[in-house]
């Protein structure tokens, strides 16, 4: 077998005097590429920071490219060929996509001035590989995320790289763009580029991933060849439970809704411009209805319009029998209806503000007599739902921005539970979350359905909406194009619904 490219042996980290790395090890082979999975707090990160010098380990031994290794920071990392793409965006968005993509190894003239001709050059060169067309000389900031992500994901790749390490590098891509980075990572591998892929979405590792190592509490569990292993495994590698308690857990019981409950929201033919046109849907209680798509096929802007966010220009929305038109958020909540929305951190949790304030915003109006708030009954609830919820955390009166992102999703949930809803809109609510969390999220969803609530869940994981959803509508183009039903329903179903619609409209 060849030297590894990358060892690493028996690493132990510790802040201040708590053990965030026990024995850790990790190895990488020439031309692999291999996965790196955990909870958040499993050690990943930390581990990724000791190999990149931004830490310095407090125990092990590191081995690079056949030679110890002794990094101490990220530029020194860049130079031994070790480059990083973190799952929040490190560019300048208020440069040009040529300034980021060159940026640190700029083209010169002379030995003095940089030769921009030669930098638009080499940058259109670049993102070619990744099939991007677009202006090089305009500000990276006015591009899509997505675009920004792969242009993070070139500059990479353009460096002198032998091991690329990818953080979430899906987050932000849609589907075409997902393969589009998929064919770039298997040229890396064929070039002998070895690419560390850590993910939450496991379906990537058994597409891309030669092995996969897991993590858990801050120490290597255990190294397998991806294809001699399963996802439920690696699940229970991670959570250190049995595979019949994991398969036990989740939303895989909730197929066939009650069709004789009362219709809580009814959906016809509504449009709130040229993103949403001719959107019915139905919603009973104790029923899921999944919203499935490709991006932009309006399934935000369904949801933005049902809980007042964008009004409704055309058609009629009835909520319990009566018309229903929320003028904005604060009606709909008023009516009973609740919105977890796709971006927790723009529009979700408030960072500086506490846990306790987070989880109460949306039901302060209940909890104030007379322009004060009861602090002693918002505390109770406060308590009760972190601990129904099991959300981990130091104090209620922590900023929330200190928790992991699977807790902050938890208190937002929390947040809408706490208005006792009779409906839930629920905007890619395990997206960035570990499969702990996942698995919680999906549990507390599960439960408040069998109480009674309605949901509207969007997710852009076909498995999570065909395992969870009694009921999905497919959109495309701000169209509801068909409805599928379960129990019996399929990923390929659901994915051949889509595709025919696509290519339908397309001929």
């Amino acid at each position: 077998m060849a030297e590894p490219l990358l060892s690493m042996t028996a690493i132990d980290k510790a802040f201040a005097g708590v053990s965030a790395l026990r024995g850790a090890r990790l190895e990488v082979a020439p031309g692999e590429v291999h996965g790196l999975i955990g909870q958040n707090g499993a050690g990943k990160s930390s581990l990724i920071k000791i190999l990149t010098g931004v830490y310095r380990r407090d125990a092990g031994e590191i081995r690079f490219a056949g030679a110890p290794s002794e990094i101490k920071g990220p530029r020194e990392a860049q130079a031994s060929g070790i480059a990083t793409i973190y799952q929040e965006i490190n560019l300048v968005p208020l440069r040009s996509v040529t300034e980021n993509v060159i940026l640190g190894a700029e083209p010169r003239r002379l030995g003095l001035f940089i030769d921009w001709r030669e930098a638009h050059r080499r940058t259109r060169e670049i993102l070619a590989r990744f099939k991007i067309d677009i202006d090089v000389t305009a500000r990276l900031g006015s591009y899509s995320t997505a675009i920004q992500q792969l242009v993070a994901i070139a500059r990479a790749v353009s460096l002198d790289t032998k091991l690329l390490i990818m953080d979430e590098p899906t987050s932000s891509l849609d589907e075409r763009e997902v393969n589009v980075l998929f064919d770039v990572v298997k040229d890396l591998r064929q070039s002998g580029v070895s690419v560390l892929y850590v993910s939450h979405f496991l379906d990537e590792l058994f597409r891309i991933c030669d092995r996969v190592t897991v993590m858990r509490d801050g120490a290597t569990v255990t190294t397998k060849t991806i294809a001699e292993t399963t996802k439920i495994e690696l699940i229970a590698d991670m959570l250190g439970r049995k595979i019949e308690d994991i398969e036990a857990a989740g939303m895989t019981d909730l197929g066939g809704g009650d069709a004789g409950g009362e219709v809580l929201l009814e959906a016809r033919e509504i449009a709130t411009g040229p993103r949403l046109s001719k959107f019915n849907i139905t919603v009973r209680r104790g029923e899921i209805v999944g919203l499935g798509g490709l991006l932009g096929s309006g399934r935000t802007e369904a949801a933005r319009a049902l809980f007042g966010v964008d009004p409704v220009k055309h058609g009629t929305v009835r909520m319990r029998g009566e018309p229903f038109a929320p003028p904005n958020p604060r009606a709909a909540i008023r009516a009973g209806l609740g919105y977890l929305s796709e971006d927790r951190k723009a529009e979700g949790i408030v960072p500086d503000l506490s846990v306790r304030e987070n989880l109460t915003l949306a039901m302060l109006p209940r909890l104030q007599a007379r322009g004060q708030v009861d602090r002693k009954t918002e505390r109770r609830i406060v308590n009760e739902f972190v601990a129904a919820l099991g959300i981990k955390l130091a104090s209620i009166e922590q900023p929330i921005r200190e928790l992991s992102g699977g807790n902050q999703q938890k208190v937002l949930l929390a947040r809408w539970l706490a208005t006792e809803p009779n409906l839930l809109i629920l905007d890619e609510p395990t997206r960035g979350v570990d499969v702990g969390a996942k698995l919680d999220i999906q549990s507390i969803i599960s439960a408040n359905v069998k109480r009674g609530i309605g949901v509207v869940l969007i997710s852009s994981e076909f498995e999570e909406l065909v395992e969870g959803a009694d009921t999905i509508v497919v959109m495309q183009d701000g169209f509801a194009v068909s409805e599928l039903h379960n129990p019996g329903l399929t990923e390929d179903a659901l994915l051949s619904a889509i595709a025919h619609h696509h290519e339908r409209s397309a001929a």
